[in-house]
């Protein structure tokens, strides 16, 4: 008997829906020119909420092998991304003392671009990151990687061999594990006794204010309030001892965890704060979830209504990027290249190819100049500043950007 799904930490019944998007393909299935007439999967796109542990969750349909063994997203292609890494890694040395005596080990780490900057310091690094091809370019850069899906046996192995942590980093991973315990886990065998771990994720509640709905894609396989995780690290061993509210991805969260029985790192007054935050916003409560599905039904109207009336007026519009986050809002809102001429990425991984479900081609940014479109649509908002500053030359000819959220916006 199918007793429907099941929360993927505390294993309560899911009956509460925070979110329907509807349909999707997996939002980093880059279609290659030979693959456009072939059929492509797609899956629900329905967030739940636990009315047990508050935890948010997308039902696992693919396996994180089969999303992540080959990956199209390298983060050095983000120049504040690069600054934000190495703005951390000048603070966890000048805070903790993280230096040449310490060893750190980056979970999802990627093509190397926060591990090199504890390299440059003489820091000793070890990366672990399942995405072979990206996985080859740390390798390359002299950035010891281990391609691998972390969990509590690599970090038994691991410990076992002498290569316990001193700070364990996990950038924009927990939502993108399916198995939470294990992961969790893991990351308390491989911590040593007076050892820090650092995560950064989105934060719900500024998905949730900030109408952010294009950040769910079924590589997120959780999204987290600070209650939520907080819970989930101490059923661990683990207890958050600080945490910084960040502008990153459209609003994040930093947590600072240490082992419960460590006295040496007090819990701070941010800490504190934060959990009453959450808690008088009403983030234990159901009835709190439910508004959020109205209000992006109507960012959808709004968004489509815009670019309607620019069609009319026979504008041209093409994309800029081509994220993640933008292929759920082109697949959700339906627009393809009725609306969108095209889009364009810096990473050459995606040039040539064309947007899951919706086959926007996709060029290098030297295609605006050609075209000289009236709109340029910012799908990653989250570093639309960059973008606007970067692209300041479309104003040339009248040039305008799009951001589609909160709620679309025009820039001159």
């Amino acid at each position: 008997m199918n007793i429907g799904p099941r929360c993927r930490f505390c294993e309560s019944p899911l009956r509460h829906t925070l979110v329907d998007l509807g349909m999707s393909p997996l939002c980093e299935s880059y279609v290659s020119v030979g693959d456009l007439n072939r059929m492509e999967p797609f899956y629900p796109l329905r967030v739940y909420v636990c009315d047990s542990c508050y935890l948010a969750q997308l039902e696992e349909y693919v396996s994180p092998e089969a999303i992540f063994t080959e990956y199209a997203y390298f983060s050095s292609y983000a120049d504040s991304w690069l600054r934000h890494a190495k703005s951390y890694t000048d603070m966890m040395a000048e805070r903790f003392g993280v230096g040449p005596n310490s060893l750190v080990v980056e979970l999802a780490s990627n093509d190397g671009y926060l591990l090199q900057y504890f390299v440059e310091k003489g820091v000793p690094v070890l990366g672990i990151e399942p995405a072979r091809n990206v996985a080859r370019v740390a390798i390359e850069r002299g950035i010891p990687t281990l391609v691998e899906f972390f969990g509590e046996k690599i970090a038994a192995r691991l410990a076992a061999d002498g290569n316990k942590a001193d700070l364990i980093v996990g950038n924009n991973v927990l939502a993108q594990v399916p198995g939470l315990n294990d992961f969790v886990r893991g990351m308390k065998v491989l911590l040593k006794p007076r050892g820090i771990a650092t995560l950064e994720f989105p934060h719900l509640v500024r998905l949730m204010d900030e109408n952010q709905f294009d950040t769910i894609y079924h590589e997120h396989f959780s999204y987290f309030s600070f209650l939520a995780v907080e819970k989930i690290f101490a059923a661990h061993g683990l207890t958050i001892f600080d945490v910084d509210e960040l502008p990153t991805h459209g609003g994040s969260l930093r947590i600072y965890a240490r082992h419960t029985d460590d006295a040496t790192k007090p819990v701070s007054s941010r800490v504190v704060e934060l959990r009453s935050r959450e808690e008088a916003a009403g983030l234990s409560q159901m009835p709190t979830y439910r508004a959020f599905s109205d209000k992006v039904q109507e960012t959808k109207r709004k968004l489509l209504e815009f670019l309607i009336k620019v069609k009319r007026e026979d504008k041209t519009v093409c994309g800029y990027g081509a994220p993640g986050k933008g292929n759920t809002l082109l697949n959700y809102c339906g627009i393809r290249t009725d609306f969108l001429d095209y889009t364009v990425d810096r990473n050459p991984y995606k040039q040539g190819k064309f947007t899951p479900g919706t086959h926007i081609p996709i060029f290098s940014p030297d295609k605006i100049g050609e075209t000289r479109p009236d709109y340029l649509f910012i799908l990653p908002w989250n570093f639309k500043d960059e973008i606007i500053e970067q692209m300041a030359y479309i104003r040339d000819w009248g040039g305008k950007f799009i951001v589609p959220i909160p709620e679309v916006r025009v820039y001159e």
